[in-house]
């Protein structure tokens, strides 16, 4: 298979079904891109090669058929000069160029159809190739997303496992009680320090009968006396 004929198939080819089947999609469009650029290479090689042999058919042609011309004028030179033997040399001299001249024509005249042949298809190839292009961009750029939203799913559902849930509502429960305990702690601290007011109001009090009863002890053992 030529490289024109291959490029052709590559580039008919089903590349979402090869994208489907390659490990790596990203990878594979690129190297795909690579090889079918060195491919278009060898092409444009192929197509250069059928422009110069035309050219040179068509410059083989254009000598002989000067040539040709050449020694007709001779002939007839020779002729307005009585010399009939040189004119009928230069007819066969004439002749011979004329028929090499003809052969070489029809070769550019196929070899020069078969270069505009040539020239379209590589026109029709480098447009696909850059719609190909276009499209492998395209085709990375999804599969960037694609893979983008798969890790975002893939970690949404972590979060949302029952497993994850129960961890963070162990946490919250562990918070409640230590905020619990804290608030505890703090009712109790304001329960001590109420009941050392009162025992101090409570000490007053009883100072005060023993000093009371201390007055009225005096006051009788004053009155005995």
């Amino acid at each position: 298979m030529g490289i024109f004929e291959r490029l052709t198939t590559v580039i008919k080819s089903n590349i979402n079904d090869m994208i489907d089947k390659a490990e790596d999609p990203e990878k594979m469009l690129k190297q795909l891109m690579i090889d079918m650029e060195k491919d278009l290479i060898e092409v444009r090689k192929e197509v250069a090669l059928a422009i110069q042999t035309e050219k040179r058919l068509h410059q083989q042609y254009s000598q002989n058929a000067k040539q040709a011309e050449g020694w007709e004028e001779k002939a007839t030179l020779a002729l307005k000069s009585g010399r009939e033997d040189l004119a009928r040399e230069a007819l066969t001299r004439r002749n011979t160029y004329q028929q090499t001249a003809e052969g070489f024509k029809a070769q550019w005249e196929t070899q020069n159809a078969n270069v505009e042949v040539l020239k379209k298809q590589l026109g029709q190839l480098e447009g696909k190739i850059n719609e190909a292009r276009i499209k492998k961009d395209l085709l990375v750029a999804r599969s960037r997303q694609a893979k983008a939203q798969q890790q975002i799913h893939q970690t949404m559902g972590k979060i949302g496992t029952s497993r994850s849930m129960s961890a963070f509502a162990r946490m919250e429960d562990k918070v409640m009680e230590k905020e619990a305990l804290a608030a505890a702690y703090g009712d109790m601290s304001l329960l001590d320090g109420g009941n050392n007011l009162e025992d101090q109001f409570a000490q007053l009090s009883a100072g005060s009968g023993v000093d009371d009863d201390l007055a009225a002890l005096k006051a009788k053992l004053d009155s005995g006396s």
